[in-house]
């Protein structure tokens, strides 16, 4: 027979002298998974990595201030246009108004728009640059962003100084319509006015640079740099797939795929990034002013 005294002494013992281990929970945003390689990494040494996978070479997307900051020599950098902001000429709505999605950007991004302009060095040299906010409305082209752009190049002609645009967008913004499309042929038309007065245009092409944006200004530089594995191209490959009903071949629209049919001239890992623009830059003829280091 069980004694029922035993079964409480075993029970009591068993909470009491051997308690139970705790679960302990990893707070979130401690490791990143990579998508390539399946490594789970820690977040603050991919940071420290330029977000770029120490296993496999894969390259996370970066915050756009980050990438400033390791691209522009320190302390160089003047911003330029940070007051001009969009409006809805349109009066756009589809599941949620145009100007409320622009608010909603502002608060996320931290940005006013999708393309942060500026003035700075590379190594010394003097450059006009652009550099696209893809937290912002995934760095889609409305006419603030097409100005701004254009802007870059206007100055870089005034100054007689290298552009350089980074580009990283998913296209025309479509809450403005034929207006986000003007910008494809403005800011084609500055590009023809700076090569014409032989200045410098180098666009490098960051995951994803696609429609607008990768069919104007992306694919008229003087020199096509792109980061490993970025997605180039007009339309997805989705979408081309779907609309010709043929099977695309492999890497289709990555940088390697363009680099092997001769749209993108040069393919840099982060790391390299800056060294090899600074590089190229004195290649054409530029380099710092007198007085400069």
């Amino acid at each position: 027979m069980r004694d029922p005294n035993l079964a409480w002494y075993k029970r009591g013992k068993k909470e009491d002298d051997e308690p139970q281990s705790e679960k302990r929970s990893i707070p979130a945003g401690v490791f990143t998974k990579c998508p390539s390689c399946r490594q789970a990494l820690l977040t603050a040494d991919l940071h420290k990595n330029l977000d770029v996978c120490p296993s496999c070479d894969h390259h996370f997307a970066m915050a756009t201030r980050d990438r400033i900051a390791v691209t522009m020599d320190e302390g160089s950098v003047v911003e330029f246009d940070h007051g001009v902001e969009s409006m809805d000429p349109l009066g756009f709505r589809d599941s949620k108004r145009y100007s409320d999605r622009i608010k909603a950007s502002r608060r996320s991004s931290g940005e006013v728009e999708a393309l942060i302009a500026l003035a700075g060095r590379i190594d010394g040299i003097e450059v006009e640059a652009g550099f696209f906010v893809f937290e912002f409305m995934g760095g889609s082209m409305g006419s603030v962003v097409g100005e701004k752009v254009t802007r870059v190049f206007e100055r870089a002609l005034e100054r007689r100084v290298p552009a350089l645009i980074f580009a990283s967008s998913g296209g025309a913004r479509m809450q403005e319509g034929i207006l986000s499309l003007m910008q494809m042929a403005k800011t084609s038309a500055a590009i023809a006015r700076l090569r014409e007065a032989g200045v410098p245009y180098l666009s490098i092409l960051l995951h994803p640079t696609t429609g607008g944006v990768a069919a104007s200004f992306s694919m008229l530089g003087d020199l096509h740099i792109a980061e490993p594995r970025a997605l180039i191209g007009f339309a997805g490959p989705r979408v081309i797939q779907n609309t010709i009903r043929q099977s695309l071949p492999p890497g289709f629209q990555r940088s390697e795929f363009l680099q092997a049919h001769g749209f993108v001239d040069m393919i840099v890992p982060r790391r390299d990034l800056k060294a090899t623009i600074a590089h190229a830059l004195r290649w054409l003829g530029a380099g710092p002013r007198a007085g400069q280091s």
